[in-house]
């Protein structure tokens, strides 16, 4: 009863003075349901034709296993050289995490040498390296497994045997450059300890010339003063390498820290060793022979420290570069990755069902509203019977 006074009132039913009702709504949209039936299939439809002209896109993807973290041989071996460790330790790198490899294979150098291998700037018809960088970029999608550390790259290409080949060069692109990478790194230590084994092998060849000058002789040289020009030698080199490692140690570290503090320390014990031992063999006024083999002798040592950091840096020279162990290899896409044709025809169907809903029943009220009096008599009308109905 209060629904049909509120009809013969001109009033809508299920709305308030000052709202809008559900028949207000309803009442515009049963007047055009052909529109909005006929309109949203017939663009689902076209849609759908759209999408079998776009050209199909395939996407083939790689895993892989990016190197480890790993000790070298040299940094494993060097801990039993003694305090000449230290002098490795500054030399030696810090392996990449995985991230960093990740970003190696995002660099620009990569990125370059896969638009020259497959010709990317005629494929995307690119007039500037940076369009052919920036499209690659959007076709490939690389992401780090945080729990299983693997790395994945998918390519998106409109051929699928040439979206698996550029996956698959990627591996082989990050291969080859940490390869260079962890060469230059190997280079460079093998470089610095094969100088220092060159100034060290002259400076030996110096001191047995100052030996033998010296008119030293087999048996001139007692038992004892032999242990102690060799325990002299093993002395120094301990000080000379304890004293590389603080150097090494001061570059990253304030003097505050406990590795500087404990490095200084070991330092000034060997340096006071040292000083005793040369004060008593100046007191002693030893023959001139016994310093020049205690010279002899430390040379022999330096050089047999450096001769075995050379060598392992050569062992971690050809070790490295080859640690990219590949898990799936990419195959050439069997179906297409997209369009997704059903996807795009359901979307613009209900796109275009809500857009003429929208249309319709913003066009109504607007007309209601600027209605003359005889016109709104009718609406109300047509109310009415459509809420008896």
């Amino acid at each position: 009863m209060q629904d049909r006074a509120s009809l013969e009132a001109g009033q809508p039913m299920d709305a308030d003075d000052d709202g809008v009702g559900l028949l207000d709504l309803a009442l515009p949209l049963v007047q055009h349901w052909k529109l909005l039936v006929l309109a949203p299939l017939l663009a689902g439809l076209v849609a759908l034709g759209a999408a079998f002209i776009v050209k199909p896109t395939f996407t083939s993807r790689t895993v892989f296993l990016p190197p480890q973290q790993q000790q070298s041989a040299a940094a494993s071996a060097i801990a039993q050289l003694g305090a000449l460790s230290g002098l490795a330790g500054a030399a030696a790198g810090v392996k990449s995490p995985a991230d960093q490899y990740v970003a190696l294979l995002q660099s620009i150098t990569v990125a370059d040498r896969l638009i020259d291998q497959f010709k990317l700037m005629e494929i995307y018809d690119a007039k500037y390296r940076f369009e052919a960088r920036k499209e690659l970029a959007e076709n490939v999608r690389m992401s780090l497994g945080k729990k299983d550390g693997l790395i994945t790259i998918e390519v998106d290409d409109h051929d699928p045997q040439r979206a698996a080949d550029i996956a698959n060069r990627h591996v082989d692109e990050l291969r080859r450059l940490t390869g260079v990478l962890a060469l230059s790194e190997a280079q460079q230590r093998r470089t610095f300890f094969e100088t220092r084994l060159k100034q060290t092998r002259d400076q030996l060849t110096q001191a047995q010339q100052a030996l033998q000058a010296s008119g030293f002789n087999q048996g001139a040289l007692k038992a004892d003063a032999r242990a102690a020009a060799e325990g002299y030698a093993r002395l120094r080199a301990e000080a000379t390498a304890a004293e590389v490692r603080l150097q090494a140690l001061r570059r990253g570290l304030s003097d505050t820290t406990s590795e500087v503090q404990q490095a200084m320390s070991v330092l000034g014990t060997l340096r006071a060793q040292l000083g005793k031992l040369e004060q008593s063999t100046d007191l002693a006024g030893g023959p001139d022979y016994v310093s020049k083999f205690r010279e002899f002798k430390y040379q022999e040592t330096l050089f047999d420290l450096f001769a075995r950091q050379y060598e392992l840096a050569r062992l971690d020279e050809s070790r490295e570069g080859a640690l990219i162990q590949v898990v799936d290899v990419a195959q050439p896409a069997e179906r297409k990755s997209k369009p997704k044709r059903a996807l795009i025809a359901v979307a613009a169907t209900i796109a275009t069902l809500l857009a003429l809903a929208l249309f319709v029943v913003l066009r109504h009220f607007w007309r209601e509203s600027t209605a003359r009096p005889e016109n709104r008599e009718k609406l109300t009308a047509m109310r009415a019977a459509l809420g008896r109905s």
